[in-house]
């Protein structure tokens, strides 16, 4: 049995992990093991780094699970490394690449936040997150291969909790990279949709829905939420939007939403419904991650129907998954 003390030794040393992964990640390790085995040394030769410094990161990751080290010192993919290959579907490359880089210089400035309230990432980089990765376009790219990693799963458990065959048109508003609009698309071939988010994501987004087939029944729509949203929707869905912002930034976004939407228009939020009791719940560290990258947070049942009641909506029901995420229904009113 685990004693306090060594549960909270590991639980102290978890950047080691983080920061471990994500060099593996940064030097493409897993795509250089597809092939089979190899020395330290050869991986050395094609990833760039210091050969022994390379080795003892290895070790230590094989030790865990990550790889695999024989009797040669030759590593090997994992179950859990062949996750990290960039070419396999819903890789975690991305993933350990955005939590290892910008998000945990973020997380190393979390005192600042609790302290003062400023949001840890703004502090750290100079500007909003979503600022940032307009202006770098290859973290962009990163943070859409990360959504993915990270919440790529809980689609199909939505496909499956939730049905939209009684919907015609779906506004995907803040639809990003478009993974989860082409799934729900290719589950329901006669649906049509619009993708509205900002000019340089729709531009990311146009690939994605073009290789699943489906462009010829989205219309893409450029703006900002904050301003106002595309009409011609009878449901709006939003997934992962709201917990990004505070309250009166999430009040802007769903006004705009009500006013762009027709009487009884439904709205759909896909998020996480935090309990309210003290019971484990995986949202409550998203919770901590909304609050030092992007300045929103995660909220609990009674917290949404507070939110939507002051933006003109009617409150219908949750539809859990058979993930952490849950989808809020509400109508307007």
């Amino acid at each position: 049995m685990t004693s306090p003390r060594d549960e909270l030794n590991r639980m102290i040393g978890g950047f080691w992990m983080t920061q471990a992964i994500y060099v593996a990640v940064r030097l493409r390790i897993a795509d250089l093991l597809v092939a089979g085995p190899r020395t330290a040394d050869d991986l050395a030769v094609e990833s760039g780094a210091h050969a022994r410094s390379l080795y003892r990161l290895l070790r230590a990751l094989a030790s865990s699970g990550v790889f695999r080290e024989d009797a040669e010192h030759r590593f090997a993919l994992t179950p859990l490394s062949e996750c990290l290959r960039r070419d396999v579907p819903g890789s975690m490359a991305g993933l350990a690449w955005m939590r290892g880089d910008w998000q945990y210089r973020a997380w190393g400035d979390l005192l600042h936040n609790v302290q003062t309230g400023e949001t840890a990432f703004n502090h750290e980089f100079g500007k909003p997150l979503f600022d940032f990765l307009r202006h770098t376009p290859e973290n962009a790219a990163i943070f859409d291969q990360g959504m993915v990693g990270v919440h790529g799963r809980e689609t199909d458990a939505m496909l499956a909790a939730f049905d939209f065959s009684d919907i015609k048109v779906l506004a995907d508003i803040g639809g990003g990279n478009g993974s989860v609009l082409s799934a729900v698309l290719t589950q329901y071939p006669s649906l049509k949709s619009i993708l509205f988010d900002r000019t340089d994501v729709i531009d990311r987004a146009k690939t994605n829905l073009a290789q699943a087939g489906v462009t010829d029944r989205v219309q893409f729509i450029a703006g900002d939420f904050f301003q106002s949203v595309a009409g011609g929707a009878d449901a709006y869905f939003l997934r992962h939007i709201i917990h990004d912002w505070n309250d009166e930034q999430s009040r802007a976004i769903l006004k705009n939403c009500h006013a762009a939407m027709p009487a009884n228009g439904r709205l759909l939020l896909a998020e996480f419904v935090l309990p309210d009791g003290p019971e484990p719940f995986h949202g409550k560290w998203f919770d901590l991650a909304m609050m030092t990258v992007t300045g929103g947070q995660e909220r609990t049942e009674s917290e949404y129907r507070v939110l939507l009641d002051e933006c003109g909506f009617e409150w219908q029901r949750v539809v859990p998954t058979a993930t952490e995420l849950s989808v809020i229904e509400a109508v307007t009113r």
